[in-house]
């Protein structure tokens, strides 16, 4: 079942990139009391996502964070040397936070995962974004497949 407005995120762990090394983010924890902007891409470093999607959230921080927005998060189905890598390469560090789902547990948990073995890549996540309000989901946006309209930073803006 595909999660939806309302809801409560679903228990998971995610990864992050720390000076000590990876560091385990339970998603319960992570989302609790505050109100962050979540999206995600299929993979790191592919063309639509680090060409549009990654820039044009590092582009509108600013402008998210004046709409109340406390933390603006970046996952995908890539360990978390990869996304960290290609958020240092996208210029995101201290405007977006990069929080990989290495194994698709995440994106298996909200319902919004797929098989993208036509193209070599595995199982991998939808390209999606939410506002996600001390944990429940305040709007969410997923894309048609081949799709990039809904989740981008200009039209989450626009639903603020």
């Amino acid at each position: 079942m595909t999660i939806a407005a309302g809801d409560t995120l679903p228990p998971a762990t995610l990864t992050r990139m720390t000076a000590a090394g990876p560091e385990k983010v339970e998603t319960q924890a992570f989302f609790a009391g505050r109100r962050v902007a979540l999206f995600s891409v299929p993979g790191a470093f592919t063309p639509t996502c680090s060409v549009r999607h990654l820039p044009g959230f590092v582009e509108q921080a600013d402008a998210l964070r004046a709409k109340g927005i406390d933390e603006i998060v970046a996952t995908a189905v890539n360990d978390v040397f990869v996304l960290d890598a290609w958020g240092k390469a996208a210029g995101a560090e201290g405007k977006v936070t990069m929080l990989a789902d290495g194994n698709g547990e995440f994106v298996r948990a909200l319902g919004l995962d797929f098989d993208a073995s036509a193209f070599g890549m595995g199982r991998r996540g939808q390209r999606f974004a939410m506002v996600v309000n001390d944990g429940v989901i305040e709007h969410l946006f997923v894309e048609a497949p081949g799709e990039y309209r809904v989740s981008s930073a200009a039209h989450l803006l626009g639903a603020l």
